[in-house]
C-alpha cells in the first residue's frame, strides 16, 4: 500500500465520529504478528484466522459465542442425521463467491477434499486426524458427510471447515476467494493487509466498509497506536499496558505450554519430564509478565471444556525435587546434560519473549542445559508439527486454543500417537481418544476426564502452563467487545461504528 493510501484509510478511521464520513466506515486494526499465508484452509491459525476467518472465508455453522444459540447456521441452513454414520447438510440458495461464481455442495465437497490432501498441509485438517470422513454431493444444495467411526458432533466440527470454490487449485493461495463480506484488496508484506467490503454479499452487510491491518510486534506500541487514534483496535495488548478506559480483559481460550518431544533423549525420560514441570514457578509470573486473572493449566483445554478433570492438580513449584530427580536419571545413564533447545513463538501473546526468557532461565536453575531461540510464525512451525526436526531434543513453546467446548478439537493431533503435533506414543492415551471421539453424553464427558488425568498425571506428557487473559484496547469511534475467541477470530461484522 502507497503511504498516501495508507495514511487516507488511518484519516478515515480516526474520523469515524464526523458526518463527513458517514459513508465511509473504515477502522485499522493493529495485530502483533503478520501472517505468512492468507490461505482459508489455515484459518485456524491465529496469525491467519482473525483476518481470514468470517470476513474472507465462512464455514457452514457457526458456534455462537456471544449469546446461547449455540450452533447456528452458516453456509448451511440446516442439518441432521439420516443414519448412525451419516449426516446431511441442507446449503443456503443464493450464495455467491466473491468472483461472482455460485456456491453449491460441490464446493463443500472440494474444501473439505483440498483441506485434506496431502499435497498440501491445511492447519484445518488437523481437527479431522483420526476420523475417516467421506463428502458426497446428494445435490446442488445437498450434501452427506460418512463418517467412521460415528462423529454425534460432526456439525460442530465442521465449524472450522472453510469453504472455497471447486475451481480452487490444491496448492496455497495467495489471494483468497470466499462467500464472506470482504474481500482482499491490498497486501504490501510487512506493512499491511487491507480487505473491503462485498456489496454483492448474500447475508446482512457489514457496518466496516474497509477495514486494514497494520502489525506491530511490541503490545505496548500497538496500544499507543489506538491511544493516538492511529488505531482503532489492538485485539491483544498488555496487562501492564491496560490501564485505561479504552482497555478491556476477557478470558480467552488460550492455553501455554510446552510441549515435549517424549522420543529423544534425555526427554523420553519420565523423571525428566517431571523435573521439567517442578522447576517451574507459574505463580510467579501471574500479575508479573502475565496478567492476573491468568490461571495455573493441569489441562491443555480450559475448564470450561467438557470432561476437564478438577482432580487434577497443578504441579508443586520445587527446585530440590527437580534437580534429585536429574540426579537420579543421570546415574542411570540418562543424557541429562545434553543441550534441549526451546523455541518460543515472537509476537503470540504479550510477553511471550519474556515467558520463556525465565523459563530458560529457571531450568537451568534446576540443572538443565536450555538454549533460547524465539523464532516467527513460519519457522515456529516446522519444531511444531510432524516432521519434526530431530537433531536435537526440543521443547516447543506454544498456546493452543479450544473455544468450542469439548476436548475433540484437541485430543488426536495433540496426543494421539499420530497426531500431527503430538510428542508422545501411548496405547492407552490413543485408546481412550479413540472412543471419547465417537461416545456421546455421560460416557463421552468421563473418557475425555479419565484422559486429561493420565496424560498430566501418568503419562506428563508436556509442561502445561498456564490458561490465559486477553486485553484489548478498543477506540471510542468504535463499539467492540471481544469474547473468548477473539485471540483467533475478529469478524469485521461484529464491529460497530459510531
Amino acid at each position: 500500500m502507497k503511504q498516501s493510501t495508507l495514511l487516507a484509510g488511518v484519516l478515515l478511521a480516526t474520523s469515524a465520529l464526523s458526518p463527513a464520513f458517514a459513508q465511509e466506515a473504515n477502522v485499522t486494526i493493529v495485530l502483533g504478528e503478520e501472517p505468512d499465508l492468507v490461505e482459508p484452509c489455515m484459518a485456524t491459525r491465529s496469525n491467519i484466522g482473525r483476518i481470514v476467518l468470517g470476513n474472507i472465508s465462512e464455514t457452514l455453522t457457526e458456534l455462537d459465542v456471544r449469546g446461547d444459540e449455540g450452533l447456528k447456521p452458516r453456509l448451511a441452513e440446516s442439518w441432521e442425521m439420516v443414519d448412525d454414520t451419516t449426516w446431511r447438510f441442507h446449503l443456503r440458495e443464493g450464495v455467491t463467491f466473491s468472483d461472482g461464481t455460485a456456491f453449491d455442495a460441490a464446493d463443500v465437497k472440494h474444501s473439505f477434499e483440498r483441506a485434506g490432501s496431502d499435497q498440501i498441509t491445511c492447519e484445518i485438517s488437523r481437527y479431522y486426524e483420526g476420523i475417516d470422513i467421506t463428502p458426497s454431493v446428494v445435490d446442488d444444495l445437498t450434501i452427506d458427510f460418512k463418517t467412521d467411526p460415528a462423529q454425534p458432533i460432526l456439525p460442530l466440527l465442521l465449524s472450522l471447515l472453510t469453504i472455497v470454490p471447486s475451481e480452487t487449485p490444491i496448492e496455497f493461495t495467495r489471494e483468497p476467494v470466499g462467500t464472506g463480506p470482504y474481500v482482499l484488496s491490498d497486501w504490501e508484506p510487512g506493512q499491511s493487509i487491507t480487505l473491503e467490503r462485498r456489496e454483492d454479499y448474500w447475508g446482512e452487510q457489514p457496518a466496516v466498509t474497509k477495514a486494514t491491518y497494520a502489525f506491530r510486534t511490541d503490545p505496548s506500541v500497538r496500544a499507543a497506536m489506538v491511544a493516538t487514534g492511529e488505531a482503532d483496535i489492538a485485539p491483544s495488548i498488555s496487562a501492564i499496558d491496560a490501564t485505561t478506559d479504552m482497555d478491556m480483559a476477557y478470558p480467552n481460550s488460550e492455553t501455554t505450554y510446552l510441549r515435549v518431544d517424549s522420543a529423544m533423549a534425555p526427554l523420553n525420560d519420565i523423571r525428566v519430564r517431571k523435573a521439567l514441570n517442578l522447576a517451574i514457578d507459574r505463580e510467579a509470573f501471574i500479575g508479573t509478565i502475565l496478567a492476573e486473572g491468568t490461571q495455573v493449566a493441569t489441562a491443555i483445554n480450559v475448564p470450561t471444556t467438557l470432561g476437564w478433570n478438577p482432580d487434577t492438580k497443578a504441579w508443586d513449584y520445587d527446585v530440590d525435587a527437580a534437580k534429585a530427580l536429574l540426579e537420579e536419571a543421570k546415574a542411570d545413564g540418562v543424557p541429562v546434560d545434553s543441550e534441549i533447545l526451546l523455541v518460543g513463538r515472537t509476537g503470540n501473546f504479550p510477553g511471550a519473549t519474556e515467558t520463556y526468557e525465565a523459563i530458560q532461565s529457571m531450568l537451568s536453575e534446576a540443572g538443565f542445559n536450555v538454549r533460547l531461540q524465539m523464532v516467527e510464525v513460519a519457522e515456529h512451525e516446522q519444531y511444531y508439527s510432524k516432521p519434526y526436526v530431530q537433531d536435537q531434543p526440543v521443547l516447543v513453546g506454544a498456546q493452543h486454543d479450544n473455544s468450542r467446548g469439548d476436548p475433540v478439537f484437541s485430543m488426536y493431533f495433540k496426543y494421539h500417537s499420530d497426531g500431527r503435533q503430538s510428542g508422545i506414543d501411548d496405547s492407552r492415551a490413543d485408546e481412550l481418544i479413540e472412543k471419547a471421539t465417537a461416545a456421546t453424553g455421560d460416557e463421552r464427558e468421563a473418557l475425555w476426564s479419565d484422559l486429561f488425568g493420565y496424560l498430566h498425571d501418568e503419562v506428563v506428557a508436556d509442561v502445561l502452563l498456564f490458561h490465559m487473559v486477553g486485553h484489548a484496547r478498543v477506540g471510542e469511534a468504535v463499539d467492540f467487545t471481544p469474547t473468548i475467541a477473539t485471540n483467533s477470530q475478529l469478524q469485521l461484522a461484529e464491529i460497530g461504528v459510531k
